[in-house]
Parts: structure tokens; C-alpha cells; sequence
């Protein structure tokens, strides 16, 4: 699951509302661990653009 939301997120990165809806979606979803790895994945991916 956590491989598939990176995916969906790279697709979605063009609009920072539909990035941010989609962020919150899956931190929902994923288990704590995930979350975390979801989330620095994030900050080194799309943010640091």
C-alpha cells in the first residue's frame, strides 16, 4: 500500500490541494509505520521540488 501511494502522490503532485487531500487519504489509511515512511518519503520527493 505504501508503494501505491507514493505512486498516486507523484501523479497528483501538480496541485498542491489535490496533493494535500491525497497525503491525508493514505496517512488515514496506512499503519503508523508507514505514515512515518510516507511521510519523509514526501518531504524528499515532492516538497523538496
Amino acid at each position: 500500500m505504501l508503494e501505491y501511494s507514493k505512486l498516486i502522490l507523484k501523479k497528483v503532485s501538480f496541485s498542491r490541494r489535490l496533493l494535500r487531500k491525497e497525503y491525508k487519504k493514505f496517512r488515514l489509511i496506512l499503519s503508523e509505520r508507514e505514515g512515518s515512511d510516507l511521510k519523509q518519503w514526501t518531504r524528499e520527493h515532492i516538497l523538496s521540488k
